[in-house]
């Protein structure tokens, strides 16, 4: 049923796992000291032991260390090979198009691709907000406007134009690309997905779609978190956003699905193994 997902999950791990994807995906970095407990349990509003249950399991999975007179230190166990990897260069140009909910992951796993490959990352809200806020004001909305007719209308269309007009610039170039947005009207359109797909055959470029999903619960941890201002409507009416949410909602198009829950495979390891079949792919060409 849309939006009724339940998964009875100890908090401690879906926040362990939220830590780990911003590990993975680099907004933590490799020897970087993190937040006190009461500071953790402040940001992700939980309780102490909540934190340590969750640093504990950090640390059990090779992602944290406690270090004398630093506290917690992140050591990461991919910052080696990171570092060690060669660029994915496929013989063609490639977009990753990554799609989903407000709060499934989509730009942590953008992150963590960029940072495997060095490919572009180019990720719609990094690039459209600093233009759409004041323009959603001056057509006499508000800057954190992502429901009305105006915003649905005239902004929002603006905004994927801007997004696929930078992409082709990266892929003229010869550069692959990282294409991060919800995509949701996008992956389910016949004529956006069939003119994607031409543009690319004429750019001879390889195209992957791919849907990054996750339980209601674990949205509602990332939108909590987050704290942005445009996701203040959602959280102060939940129950009715969260309803009005297909959790089965997939592409209308060949793609790849990944998990982003505590249950699931690390983030990078969903990363690295589709990565290893576009490269497979690039080969075979």
């Amino acid at each position: 049923m849309p939006g009724r997902e339940h998964v009875d999950i100890p908090a401690h791990l879906r926040i362990a796992q939220a830590i780990r994807n911003d590990i993975e995906s680099g907004r933590l970095r490799d020897g970087q000291r993190l937040a006190s407990t009461r500071e953790l349990a402040k940001e992700w509003q939980a309780s102490q032991l909540t934190i340590t249950k969750a640093m504990e399991q950090l640390a059990a999975d090779g992602y944290v260390a406690s270090r004398d007179r630093s506290g917690r230190i992140v050591t990461t166990p991919t910052a080696l090979s990171l570092t060690a990897a060669a660029p994915l260069r496929p013989i063609r140009p490639h977009i990753i198009y990554i799609g989903g909910y407000p709060g499934s992951g989509k730009s942590e796993f953008g992150r963590v691709l960029a940072r495997e490959t060095n490919w572009a990352l180019l990720d719609k809200d990094t690039l459209a907000r600093p233009i759409i806020e004041p323009a959603l004001e001056d057509l006499g909305s508000t800057i954190n406007d992502r429901e009305s007719p105006i915003y649905l209308n005239r902004i929002r269309p603006r905004e994927y134009d801007a997004l696929a007009a930078v992409v082709r610039d990266n892929i003229e170039c010869g550069t692959s690309v990282i294409a991060t947005a919800p995509y949701i009207q996008e992956f389910t359109d016949h004529s956006w997905l069939d003119r994607t797909i031409a543009e690319a055959q004429t750019l001879a470029t390889d195209v992957t779609f791919a849907w990054v999903r996750c339980t209601i619960e674990t949205m509602h941890l990332y939108l909590r978190r987050r704290g942005a201002a445009r996701d203040t409507a959602k959280l102060e009416d939940w129950a009715n956003y969260a309803a009005g949410l297909d959790i089965s909602f997939r592409p209308s198009v060949d793609h790849v699905v990944i998990d982003n829950d505590p249950e699931s495979e690390p983030l990078r390891s969903q990363a690295q193994r589709l990565l290893e079949q576009i490269r497979k792919a690039s080969v075979g060409s």
